[in-house]
């Protein structure tokens, strides 16, 4: 199995939510976020540490981010 390389703990994902919302996260991977799609907001992970305040957060393009 491969090492995930954002080092973020799977378990910690399972039990993470929008800090805003208090909704479901979505892993993405390629770019190193997790997406609050009822926010519409894009949170970053940086050294493995999900950053999860609102102002760090960058709004979705909907095109772009689908």
């Amino acid at each position: 199995m491969a090492e995930d390389t954002t080092g973020v703990d799977p378990k910690l994902l399972e039990i993470l939510v929008c800090p805003l919302t208090k909704g479901p996260l979505e892993y993405d991977r390629e770019r190193g976020e997790l997406i609050s799609r009822q926010a519409g907001l894009a949170y970053p992970i940086r050294d493995g540490i999900p950053i999860m305040l609102v102002d760090e957060a960058r709004k979705l393009d909907d095109a772009a981010d689908t």
